[in-house]
């Protein structure tokens, strides 16, 4: 199973709610900061077709734009078991 990635912005709420949701769960990932970073942001709009954060990127499955309750529903169908 691959590492997930976490496309954010600085300052953004929701990342910040992203982020300390899968700590808490404990789920490994990688964090991408796009916010000046143009290469970055490029690769999110091309994994997800836009530009808002949080995005999570894992085997292949993306949610993007979301929220915590999202993100629990998300990770209930794509952690192993």
């Amino acid at each position: 199973m691959e590492t997930a990635i976490l496309y954010v912005k600085r300052g953004c709420p929701y990342c910040k709610a992203a982020t300390n949701y899968l700590d808490q769960q404990g789920i490994r990932y990688q964090e991408v900061e796009v916010r000046g970073a143009p290469e970055a942001m490029k690769k999110l709009e091309e994994i997800s077709g836009q530009r808002k954060t949080p995005t999570l990127v894992w085997n292949g499955d993306v949610l993007a734009n979301f929220g915590t309750q999202e993100l629990g529903d998300f990770l209930a169908t794509h952690q192993p078991k």
